[in-house]
């Protein structure tokens, strides 16, 4: 094989590995299911149960509400949700099929089994045990790297998966290789791919993404701040940024409404997409079009956190903001000098964005993230942009993406800590009062 058709087929198997559906914050509800799951293996309703996660985990179930259980939030809802009414063979869409009469078997499973939550000391930082007893009987689980990679599963003496011996990184040998992600190359093969053959999996991620966002400014969700934006004027950069922010308003108040993720996030998935959805169609631009620059966004999104790992300290949002932004610029008729001097123009500028957690201000940081990359684009059409040497940009739009990786996973890890520590402390209030 040419290498040449290597990197075809290797993104075609990217975007296909990539563009799952979800419904619900990725985290607690990767939690649900592994709940399901032990409940599953288990064949009874548990007795009792046992959750371990790693301190990122934590961080991200802790205040984001869990969809369709009628508002509840954190990491025991998330389980009782999961083994009380979850089904264990939808994956990330466990708890899809909940109707409004199942809310209070899940509020009488939280009351009436013990649910006993441990952090979980791991170097990886995507990791959960979950360990459910009944009578004599117990299934244990573990999760690692991925929200649904499943390394053990046990019921009583009987192993039934183990992989825990294989190398404990985020990346599953058997996943096609990132490291063949070039800008240059994500920008080749969106202007050549065959559409028919990723068009199912674009054509979904439009659909999923641009009703939720439309739901976001329609309901009362968070702290609204898609409406604010929408509110505040009519140009096509407000549309864009305000839409995505609906979308993770949404998301992030628990809407029942699935989303298709980017590298194991909805706030990414919906980032990477409906910016580029709102230009495109505001713009006049084609179907075919807005396909290829949708397929842009995503594999440059990838390629931006295949450096910087599933969950750490820094924003994703940034680099689905950049990507969206650079798509942007090709479907204005850039080439890659475009789009590579976008992406490096917003990285410069909100490269550092701390993540805290999913929860409601997830939505103003896409919108900030998406204004940056807006921003970068904006320089580039006047002939402005930020020099190698200048921080950490450095000459390359590859080497800049390496630059902010090694930040955001080795510089920032005591930023993690620390955040994770805050939070667990509870300081600044709770989450029924004002932050000021």
């Amino acid at each position: 094989m040419n290498r040449e058709d290597l990197i075809y087929r290797t993104y075609v198997r990217i975007l296909e590995e990539e563009l799952q559906p979800a419904m619900g914050c990725t985290e607690p509800v990767a939690l649900a299911w592994a709940a399901a799951k032990v409940r599953q293996t288990l064949g009874c309703t548990p007795a009792f149960l046992r959750v371990a996660v790693s301190g990122n985990l934590m961080k991200n179930v802790k205040s984001v509400v869990v969809p369709n259980t009628g508002g509840l939030r954190g990491i025991e809802s998330s389980v009782a949700a999961g083994a009380s009414v979850g089904d264990a063979d939808a994956l990330l869409e466990v708890l899809s099929r909940v109707t409004e009469d199942q809310h209070q078997a899940i509020r009488d499973f939280l009351d009436t089994v013990p649910i006993r939550v441990e952090k979980l000391e791991s170097p990886v930082p995507l990791d959960m045990e979950l360990e459910a007893v009944s009578g004599g009987d117990k299934a244990v689980l573990r999760i690692t790297g991925e929200h649904t990679n499943l390394v053990y599963l046990a019921k009583n003496d009987t192993v039934l998966v183990d992989r825990r011996n294989e190398s404990p990184t985020e990346d599953k040998g058997d996943k096609a290789d990132r490291s063949l992600l070039t800008v240059e190359d994500i920008v080749d093969f969106a202007q050549c791919v065959e559409l028919d053959d990723v068009r199912p999996l674009l054509e979904r991620q439009l659909s999923y993404n641009m009703a939720i966002a439309e739901e976001g400014l329609k309901g009362e969700y968070g702290a609204g701040v898609g409406a604010t934006l929408m509110e505040s004027g009519d140009s096509v950069d407000l549309k864009v940024r305000a839409m995505a922010a609906a979308g993770s308003d949404a998301r992030m108040s628990g809407c029942g409404l699935p989303v298709v993720i980017v590298s194991g996030s909805g706030n990414q998935g919906i980032t990477a997409s409906v910016p580029v959805a709102v230009y495109a169609r505001e713009k006049g631009y084609s179907e075919e079009q807005l396909l290829r620059a949708l397929a842009l966004s995503d594999l440059l999104t990838v390629h931006q956190k295949a450096y910087i790992g599933v969950l750490s300290a820094y924003c994703g949002a940034v680099s689905a903001g950049c990507a969206a932004a650079g798509a942007m610029a090709w479907l204005d008729g850039g080439g890659y000098d475009a789009v590579a001097h976008t992406v490096v123009n917003g990285l410069a500028m909100t490269a550092g964005i701390v993540c805290d957690g999913a929860k409601a201000s997830c939505a103003g940081k896409i919108a900030m993230a998406v204004e940056s990359g807006l921003l970068g684009y904006h320089m580039y059409q006047k002939g402005h942009q930020f020099w190698g040497g200048e921080g950490i940009v450095i000459r390359g739009v590859d080497n800049t993406i390496r630059n902010v990786g090694a930040l955001a996973r080795e510089g920032m890890k005591e930023t993690d800590r620390k955040i994770v520590e805050l939070m667990l402390e509870g300081l600044g209030g709770n989450s029924d009062s004002a932050g000021c």
